[in-house]
Order: C-alpha cells, then structure tokens, then sequence
C-alpha cells in the first residue's frame, strides 16, 4: 500500500463536518470521496505490482481479458466494451503492450476494416506473475474479511447498475 500518512485526524470526516455546517448534509460527499480515496490507494498498489513487470494495471486487465478469451484475441472494439474505456485508450493500451512483447495485433478475419489484439506467451507468463503477487495482496483489501469484500462489492455494484452499465 501507500506511504501512510499518519495524521492525527479523517481529513474526509473533517471535510464532512464542515460540509454539514456550510452545505447541508454530507453523506453523499463523505461517501464517494471515501471511494475515491480507496481507489487512489488501490491504483497505486496495484501499479507498484505490475511495474517490475513493465505494466500499469490497466495493461495488466487488458491482458487478462485477453487470457479469458476462448482465443486470446478480441476486436479492439470488444476489448473497450469489456474493460468500459474510450477506443483511443483501448488503442493506446494495446500499442504498449505490442511494443512490450505482450501481445500481436492481426487483421480480423470477420471484420475486414478491424484489429484483433491476440495475448502471446510473454503475455500469459506475465499474467501470471501479477496475479499471483495481486492475489497475494488480496488485491490491496487484506484490512477487509470476507464478508466486508462482500458487502463491498454488493454496494457498489448498484451504483454500477444505477448507472446503466449493466441490466441487473
């Protein structure tokens, strides 16, 4: 994880209370800068994971998508959908891990004018090595039981719902 800060007080709780004495109520704001501050935290570990590695952990989720995969290739199109990121991303993404030797970018036999991005063997054994040490590191969520990673996951995935990008 992240250097702690060891301060002496929540600046997110801090931030909250005089939220409610000039705004009104703070739940909402005290809740989703908590999320964002979580996914700061687990950005930076997960990416400390992947670097010595030569990924970042959105190259990381691109190749295990591609891993997933019946072929270990998907149309670039695909690839965006799945990870829900904008094509210029997906692009980019998949030239760095072209140049890294983690994967080959084909013509589509099934669309003329698209790409495929195909995961090679590099790919697959650096999967591998990331999973386990992420998975080692619970994924940056040791702090949290079972039960609490449930609990989690079942909260933010209404929001995920709420937010169209799945029919529950």
């Amino acid at each position: 994880m992240a250097e702690p800060l060891d301060l002496d007080f929540d600046p997110i709780d801090r931030a909250a209370s005089i939220w409610r004495e000039r705004f009104g109520p703070s739940d909402a704001m005290a809740a989703a800068t908590s999320i964002m501050r979580v996914q700061q935290l687990l950005i930076g570990e997960f990416d400390r994971i992947c670097r010595p590695y030569g990924l970042t952990f959105a190259r990381y989720e691109a190749l295990v998508l591609l891993s997933f995969s019946r072929t270990g290739a998907l149309p670039m199109a695909k690839i965006g959908e799945r990870l829900m990121v904008h094509p210029t991303s997906v692009t980019n993404t998949i030239q760095r891990l072209e140049s890294a030797g983690f994967v080959t970018r084909e013509p589509n036999p099934r669309d003329g004018r698209g790409t495929l991005a195909r995961i090679t063997q590099s790919g697959r054994d650096a999967v591998g090595r990331v999973t386990t040490e992420l998975m080692e590191a619970e994924f940056g969520l040791r702090a949290l039981g079972g039960d609490d990673r449930k609990q989690v996951f079942d909260l933010l995935r209404g929001l995920r719902v709420a937010a169209g990008d799945f029919s529950d």
